[in-house]
């Protein structure tokens, strides 16, 4: 099978998390699965943003972007945290190829039109799979970090979400996995929802009760189920365990979204 697995920044500030993740991504792996993950770091990249100087701010989850911010983000997302779990994965004996979505081409992007104008923040509007197939069939896993090529020659910011589910659709992944630090999708009453339908989101939204960063990741769970990805679940790092079982048995931990 092939799954895609999307790790959080805010999990990857953990090195005992990240340890735990990228074990769970070789078992994976060695069951004969073909496994990508692309990862965030937002909480990095605002870190590093604050020893700049710069305060970092957000409409609707996604990051207001200057120039600035964009090469900030390619030297922290593309750079340390890439390698951070290349390394970890690499630990578990299985090889992993740092990647950004611009190398080879991988994912093209153009801005991201909105009010207010978030800068350098892209949409995937164009994919190439043949790299994360050559590094598949060398035995590895490809890790990407959120990053896209402009057809203007920009590199634009990506949400790591929606990269994710741009990449589980473009190789018709069995599975897409974000790997959180959050349980799941919390319901009016505040109890983690173990099924949710595309349906229940907008009221949800509506609501308040969804709202932040969970926004653009259950729009990227719509995109993905609705582009002919399987399964697609959200599930706290802290289960990653659950990861090599997930389409084989039945796990009740995070929430599971579907079309109906």
């Amino acid at each position: 099978m092939r799954y895609v697995v999307k790790l959080g920044g805010a999990t990857l500030e953990s090195d005992a998390l990240t340890r735990a993740c990228a074990a769970s991504i070789v078992d994976l792996a060695r069951s004969g699965n073909e496994v990508a993950v692309v990862h965030g770091g937002g909480a990095a990249l605002t870190r590093t943003l604050l020893q700049m100087g710069k305060q970092s701010q957000f409409v609707a989850g996604l990051r207001i972007t200057d120039a600035e911010t964009r090469d900030t983000a390619l030297m922290v997302l593309a750079g340390r945290v890439n390698k951070i779990l290349v390394a970890a994965i690499g630990a578990q004996g299985i090889p992993a190829v740092g990647l950004s979505g611009a190398d080879g081409l991988i994912f093209r992007a153009r801005k991201k039109r909105t009010a207010p104008d978030l800068g350098f923040v892209g949409e995937i509007v164009a994919s190439d799979t043949r790299w994360l197939e050559a590094v598949w069939k060398l035995g590895g896993v490809p890790v990407l970090s959120s990053m896209a090529l402009g057809y203007d020659g920009e590199y634009y910011n990506v949400n790591a979400d929606e990269m994710a589910a741009a990449c589980a659709t473009a190789c018709h992944a069995d599975a897409l996995v974000f790997l959180t630090d959050v349980p799941g999708v919390r319901g009016a009453d505040g109890a983690v929802k173990r099924w949710l339908r595309l349906d229940e989101v907008q009221p949800l939204t509506e609501q308040s009760v969804i709202s932040g960063g969970m926004l653009p990741k259950l729009s990227a769970c719509r995109e993905a189920l609705l582009h002919g990805v399987k399964r697609v679940r959200i599930l706290p790092a802290q289960s990653s365990a659950m990861l090599p079982d997930l389409c084989s048995a039945h796990v009740l931990e995070g929430t599971e979204v579907m079309v109906a």
